[in-house]
């Protein structure tokens, strides 16, 4: 979604008084969201400053440069920009995970401005409703081949597979429906909504590696953290 370097201050200056003019909430500190018909118009304005020099004016890509967006949906707009996935300083080298080039505000308006072009919302990744023990025989037969039975990555011909330790819940749903770079995509017929909550939870388990109290009987999760223990990392 463009070229992070080509985003001088100036031109990050002039996208926020553009956010500012089209619609204020963008800007920071509203206490409501803009309506979807502002953000979409703020995201076009967004996206036309710091994207249209690689996916072009219409977002139907370059080509050897950028794929075009019309129809990737809010799925994979989320989860490149989120990810700092996007924008690429070179558009020939493996996307890798970095602190975002845009904040919450302008992320929201871009990804509103992506999703009306057509394609998948953004998915469901509620890990209350998913399952410890169904977590981990899940990512143990699907995820752990690449990203190691603790998500610690890892690398495999062709690419460097990343760790899991900073992906949301949101992100991890969405990694598994999207199947960004070399990853594989799995649909609703692999997984469902509660397989895929069921695995961001398992992933999101593994970041403290004390299993105090698991031995007793109940699971290691429900052992490691209080309930709704989950709830910080569902964004």
């Amino acid at each position: 979604m463009g070229n992070r370097a080509a985003l001088p201050l100036a031109a990050a200056a002039v996208i926020g008084v553009g956010l500012a003019l089209v619609a204020p909430g963008l800007a920071g500190g509203a206490s409501s969201p803009p309506s979807p018909g502002a953000a979409v118009a703020a995201g076009r304005a967004l996206y036309v400053e710091s994207c249209s020099s690689c996916h072009g004016m219409d977002a139907r890509g370059t080509p050897g440069v950028a794929p075009s967006l019309q129809g990737v949906g809010a799925l994979a707009a989320d989860f490149e920009l989120s990810t700092g996935r996007m924008p690429m300083s070179d558009p020939a080298a493996e996307p890798v995970r970095a602190p975002p080039a845009f904040n919450a505000a302008a992320r929201h308006a871009l990804v509103a401005y992506i999703a009306s072009l057509g394609g998948p919302g953004l998915p469901a990744a509620d890990v209350a409703a998913g399952s410890d023990a169904d977590g981990r025989r899940l990512f143990t037969e699907n995820c752990a081949g690449c990203h190691s039975g603790l998500g610690a990555g890892g690398v495999i011909t062709g690419a460097s597979v990343p760790a899991l330790q900073q992906a949301s819940a949101r992100q991890i749903a969405e990694a598994i429906r999207l199947g960004p770079y070399l990853m594989p995509r799995f649909g609703e017929g692999q997984l469902s909504d509660r397989d895929v909550a069921s695995v961001a939870r398992y992933v999101l388990s593994t970041r403290n590696p004390d299993d105090r109290g698991a031995a007793a009987g109940g699971s290691a999760t429900s052992a490691r953290f209080p309930r709704g223990w989950w709830r910080g990392w569902s964004g």
